[in-house]
């Protein structure tokens, strides 16, 4: 298949490159990467999509997404797919997906869950809004790029279902965190408390998988110092997504608009930049109930 991947950063590389060591033609855009290897080079992003039969997005935001969705489209061929992988709002992707239909295109929002290392091992899950067609045409690139690619329903449905997703996992993290901190300060082992929660009623992904106490559980970011598997500062990308989803829908979210709250002050107010999401277990150590 003749492939162009716009936007070739931590992930949109790797994932170029999985494509392209799958026999793919893969032709790649960037403003400032430097291309994978078995990519090649185009001028630009209208360029790269000339002649494509799908044309792949990795781009930071929504804007950003908008302006290379009104460039490389009018260059795409008739019947051929928009898939674009960011993590960005809705209403972006429902634009976006509108924009490329109007012009016999097909568009999927796709965004995905697996970070870097997911997207170099080929192990990503993928959320996907769009037509049966479109997906059907992307499916076997979601099997060379991922573990797992689940059909949400139309445009923008890939986008809620990740940030729902997150929202979940941005306040179960926090609660997790909470936890922990209030059973040091009451004596119970942190030990003990993993070994009762995650077999009891309090269990999570949070604590099961990605323990934020260092030692407990299966080896996870806390267990190397705090270096991200997933930064806070894209946790609270995320979450600001969902709440700008719920201000859209007009949704009732007081935990997930807390959570963002708490990580917006964690990232830019205190030393949560770069660090990893559960990484809110040494900040609610360090405090009192006054904050």
């Amino acid at each position: 298949m003749k492939i162009a991947v716009i936007g070739l950063g931590n992930m949109g590389a790797p994932m170029a490159a999985n494509l392209a060591a799958a026999g793919h033609e893969v032709t790649g855009f960037d403003t400032a990467a430097p291309m994978p290897d078995g990519v090649m080079a185009a001028a630009s992003a209208a360029e790269a999509a000339k002649g494509a039969e799908v044309v792949m997005t990795m781009l930071p935001n929504g804007a950003i997404l908008k302006s290379v969705a009104s460039e490389v489209i009018p260059a795409m061929s008739p019947g051929a797919v928009l898939l674009d992988c960011s993590t960005v709002d809705v209403a972006s992707a429902r634009e976006v997906a509108a924009e490329a239909e109007a012009a016999g295109i097909g568009a999927l929002d796709a965004p995905v869950s697996g970070g870097v290392g997911g997207a170099a091992a080929g192990t990503l899950t993928f959320m996907v809004g769009g037509s049966d067609a479109a997906f059907a045409t992307a499916k076997p690139l979601f099997e060379i790029m991922g573990q797992k690619a689940v059909h949400c329903g139309p445009a923008g449905n890939g986008q809620a279902a990740k940030i729902c997703n997150n929202m979940i996992l941005g306040v179960t993290m926090i609660a997790t965190c909470e936890a922990f901190a209030l059973a040091d300060k009451l004596g119970l082992d942190r030990q003990a408390m993993f070994d009762v929660v995650s077999t009891s009623s309090g269990y999570s992904w949070s604590m099961n998988a990605y323990c934020p106490a260092p030692g407990v559980g299966p080896t996870s970011p806390a267990d190397n110092g705090y270096k991200p598997g997933f930064a806070a500062d894209l946790m609270l990308k995320d979450l600001r997504l969902s709440q700008q989803a719920a201000e859209d829908v007009d949704a009732d979210t007081p935990m997930g608009a807390a959570a963002a709250a708490l990580y917006a002050r964690f990232v830019e107010q205190e030393d949560g930049a770069g660090r990893d999401f559960s990484a809110m277990l040494p900040r609610f150590e360090s405090r009192n109930r006054e904050g």
